[in-house]
């Protein structure tokens, strides 16, 4: 109605309104005033949507931790951290239908964690590592000190001892010293579990009485399981082992390469009778051989049945006979590579539950192969490398000090060059050079400066070369002189 006849009508309504309305006017206003106020952040929510605030807040994920997973994913052409919050369609009073944005029916459940629901398995591992970390960041943090003066044998006894010490709280803030090395911040941490899992997959120099390297693990490259020797069961270096790989994961660090995918299946929570046996997963030759002959219908000779017969004696099984064959292929192989190493896989799996990340790795197999890579796919190809290079730019802070960008763009060709011709171990090695470990996160620096050799600055991840190279052989050797020394230590703070 027009306004100037609003205050009439008002006078006329209210003689009008019975005694049953302003109850009803009560009504109308709780129903507006339906909100909740969070008990954690004490900001009001309408209530329908207080469970899904409670995801985001507290225990769960803020919000503005997301933001970078999700700038990053657009930076890389990726949509799986947008898949986190589904879109929801609605129509209109006009018949349009609508794109909104909002959360799904699992994301309502406060009890369901983010990672479980994010397709991109870097995203979630990220998402776990921030929510795992932050929960201990007020704990007592972990300290570890190596002497670089001292002989390998007795660094690699440091990382035993750091990862054999009971009741840890693994996700608590890291602080490693490096004695004889006046080197501090996150570059040093990420040296020392390079070297923790370059050992643990290499061997350590220590003699058990028959070697002067002792493996956890044996066999060929992707087929590697745990070794049978009961000096290392009776050590707890397997529960040594889980702590190391669960401890590099919460850290983002390199995981564990070119262990059997059976192995991985069991270790995960898998069944025995579930998991995919090979030939290739048996590291005795002589007995991968025996097992060998009862793969298919072949007749066998005398002594091959002895030697069958020999090693089902030894592992309690029945005799060769013509209806049991090939039940005694598949009981032998078994044996071989799960029976022989289950005390082994027990002792990893209670190492991961102990520092936290055995629930993502059970429940996200997708994160899990990150952690147990393929041989091949732990070695970085030069265009990924070169595409996580900040290149130099034409911005120039102090003519004194950088060189012109004629020179800076030469030393960059320079240095592609050498990524894209270079021996996948030579890049590695540049890598842990130019960052602390062999692992590609974030971007990585390169600066053109004044100087005698190549020099790195691993907590910024950035890489300085210096300008004065004329040719590319002369840079060549200058960075192979440099990168091969990043295990002996930094030399800067």
């Amino acid at each position: 109605m027009p306004l100037q006849f609003l205050a009439l009508h008002i006078k006329s309504c209210n003689a009008e309104i019975s005694s049953d309305e302003p109850e009803i006017v009560s009504i109308v206003e709780k129903e507006v005033n339906t909100t909740e106020v969070c008990p954690i952040c004490e900001k009001q929510f309408p209530r329908e949507d207080i469970a899904y605030h409670a995801s985001f807040c507290g225990d769960g994920f803020p919000e503005d931790t997301l933001m970078p997973l999700l700038e990053n994913d657009a930076r890389e052409g990726t949509s799986s951290t947008i898949d986190f919050l589904p879109h929801e369609q609605s129509t209109s009073s006009t018949g349009v239908v609508n794109d909104m944005a909002g959360p799904s029916t699992i994301l309502a459940d406060p009890t369901v964690p983010e990672w479980k629901q994010i397709i991109n398995s870097s995203s979630a591992a990220t998402l776990f590592r921030r929510v795992i970390l932050r929960g201990q960041q007020l704990e007592i943090p972990l300290r570890f000190s190596m002497d670089l003066h001292s002989d390998l044998e007795e660094r690699e006894k440091a990382v035993i001892a750091f990862y054999k010490t009971p009741r840890t709280k693994w996700a608590s803030p890291l602080h490693c010293v490096l004695e004889g090395d006046a080197a501090i911040g996150d570059g040093v941490s990420r040296y020392f579990i390079s070297f923790a899992m370059q050992t643990l997959q290499s061997g350590f120099h220590i003699n058990f009485g028959n070697a002067d390297v002792t493996r956890l693990f044996e066999g060929q490259k992707d087929h590697l399981i745990p070794c049978a020797s009961q000096p290392l069961i009776d050590s707890d270096l397997f529960l040594m082992a889980g702590r190391m790989v669960g401890h590099s994961f919460i850290h983002g660090g390199p995981g564990l390469p070119g262990i059997s995918p059976a192995v991985v299946h069991v270790l995960l929570g898998g069944q025995l009778e579930t998991a995919t046996l090979v030939l290739e997963d048996c590291p005795d030759i002589d007995q991968r051989n025996t097992i060998q002959l009862l793969d298919g219908n072949r007749e066998l000779s005398e002594d091959q049945k002895a030697a069958v017969n020999s090693l089902v004696d030894m592992w309690e099984l029945p005799r060769l006979t013509n209806l049991n064959r090939q039940y005694l292929h598949q009981r032998l192989l078994q044996h071989a590579i799960l029976g022989r190493t289950a005390s082994q896989i027990k002792q990893m799996r209670k190492g991961l539950k102990e520092t936290g990340v055995w629930s993502i790795l059970s429940e996200r197999r997708d994160v899990a192969e990150a952690v147990f890579p393929r041989e091949k796919e732990v070695i970085c190809s030069p265009q990924v490398m070169i595409d996580h290079i900040i290149w130099p730019t034409s911005e120039v802070v102090d003519d004194d000090e950088e060189f012109p960008l004629e020179t800076r763009a030469k030393i960059g060709m320079y240095l592609r060059h050498f990524i894209e011709t270079a021996p996948a171990a030579s890049r590695m090695n540049l890598l842990k050079f130019w960052t602390g470990w062999e692992v590609l996160s974030g971007q990585l620096k390169l600066e053109v400066v004044r100087g005698e050799f190549p020099k790195s600055s691993t907590c910024y991840q950035s890489l300085r070369i210096p300008g004065h190279f004329s040719t590319y052989e002369e840079l060549k050797q200058a960075l192979e002189a440099s990168i091969w020394t990043s295990d002996t230590g930094f030399g800067l703070i």
